[in-house]
């Protein structure tokens, strides 16, 4: 009911979990621009790659094969909804980064997806504990939408930071924005801040 879901809100502000400007909600709306790519195990990979001393490529198995995660996180969205206590597992990223000998000079990450989709983020937030390149939330396998068959997750940014369809890490020395930023998004996208766009 309407009102139960105002005293929920009160309450999750009350202890610091709902960010202003959000309500809450019990679905996972899909939002993306373009087509749901295709899945294919024999051909996908995930490339490490940038200021490395090596790049490196880890094949589906290669990856599934990783040492394996579970967390829970409340997600928000820069379209103001917030879902809490989902169930994540996945690999963590400061797993995955062990896979490459960083350059010199590393400060950021540009995350690749499919269809030319990417953010930005610091390195630093990338090897956050509570950062994972995610296959299942709610015990349940990532549906295509929103990100089958690995999503990035940055449970302290806005949702988009955290990419559908991850293919790809590169390693760089400076910040550089990512596909959302280009058009007029948060270069960093804190909800507690309400970061929503560059002007605020």
């Amino acid at each position: 009911m309407p009102g139960n879901r105002k005293d929920l809100e009160r309450e999750m502000a009350g202890q610091g979990r709902l960010p202003p400007g959000q309500v809450l909600t019990e679905k996972w709306p899909v939002l993306h621009e373009g087509t749901v790519p295709a899945f294919d195990p024999a051909t996908w990979d995930l490339r490490l790659f940038g200021r490395v001393e090596a790049p490196v490529r880890l094949t589906y198995p290669e990856f599934m094969a990783l040492p394996k995660g579970r967390l829970t996180s409340d997600i928000h969205c820069v379209t103001r909804w917030s879902k809490f206590d989902c169930e994540w597992e996945g690999v963590s990223a400061a797993e995955v980064v062990r896979r490459v000998s960083l350059g010199q000079g590393v400060t950021h990450v540009l995350v690749h997806g499919e269809q030319g989709y990417s953010a930005n983020l610091p390195v630093g937030d990338l090897l956050d504990e509570t950062v994972l390149f995610a296959y299942r939330m709610n015990g349940e396998d990532l549906t295509p939408e929103h990100g089958w068959p690995l999503r990035l997750l940055v449970p302290k940014l806005y949702l988009w930071k955290s990419v559908k369809w991850v293919r790809g890490v590169e390693f760089l020395d400076r910040d550089r924005p990512g596909f959302w930023e280009r058009y007029g998004y948060h270069i960093y996208g804190d909800p507690w801040r309400e970061q929503r766009y560059s002007d605020d």
